[in-house]
């Protein structure tokens, strides 16, 4: 309830309307479809605010394991599990994702010195975030996986394409389908989504304007890849 009341519910309802709003704490839950309304929480309500959504939800979390290599046998560098409630995960993911990137320093040919980093970071929480969104939580207890390797990032998500996007049209431009409604509409709450479907577009330009090869996918029934090569 703190969650809610301190982070969630001021991004969800404008203040004007909240200082006159006076309805229970259960009340309002419900009408922002975090719980039934009978009190009971929603899928998307312990996803938002679980004490320990694991214990409900076992494959709410992202893996992070980074290799050194590119092999899964390679030794392993570091590995994290990122989880807790949706907003704690994501402030979470979006530190590692950017302690991980490095940036090197160019200056041969340049009259000053050029950093460019190995992978755009905002590439990086595009994928990320959309993982997040568009995973199926149900007949599975798989994690999103996220493989650093020495020459690539692989970000491994459960669920295959849903609704309207298929094998065929994944990652078009504009093209979207929402298995998680009510994750895609916390997630916009909490400004990690602003324009729906415009994200595989903002990965396409970010890796172009960094100079990395393009995005590679790999689309399955229950499962789906995407693959960042580094900068060379």
């Amino acid at each position: 309830m703190s969650l809610f009341e301190r982070s969630y519910l001021p991004q969800a309802v404008a203040p004007e309307v909240l200082e006159a709003n006076d309805r229970p704490r259960e009340q309002q839950l419900s009408a922002l479809r975090l719980a039934t309304a009978g009190g009971t929480p929603t899928y998307a309500g312990i996803l938002v605010l679980g004490k320990d959504v694991r214990s409900w939800i076992p494959g709410a979390y992202v893996q992070f394991v980074r290799i050194d290599g590119a092999d899964l046998a390679d030794r392993i560098l570091d590995q994290k599990e990122i989880d807790g409630p949706l907003p704690d995960l994501m402030r979470r993911l979006d530190e590692v994702l950017e302690l991980n990137v490095r940036t090197p320093t160019e200056i041969a040919g340049h009259p000053t010195e050029v950093r460019t980093p190995d992978y755009p970071v905002e590439a990086l929480r595009q994928l990320a975030r959309n993982a997040v969104m568009h995973r199926t939580y149900e007949g599975t207890n798989a994690p999103i996986l996220i493989y650093w390797f020495l020459d690539r990032i692989e970000i491994h998500s459960p669920g295959g394409p849903f609704g309207r996007v298929n094998r065929q049209n994944f990652g078009a431009p504009g093209l979207t389908d929402y298995r998680n409604p009510q994750v895609a509409e916390a997630m916009r709450v909490l400004d990690y989504v602003q324009r729906f479907g415009a994200g595989f577009s903002i990965v396409r330009r970010e890796l172009e304007k960094n100079r990395n090869p393009p995005l590679e996918h790999e689309v399955e029934p229950a499962h789906v890849l995407v693959r960042l090569r580094r900068r060379a």
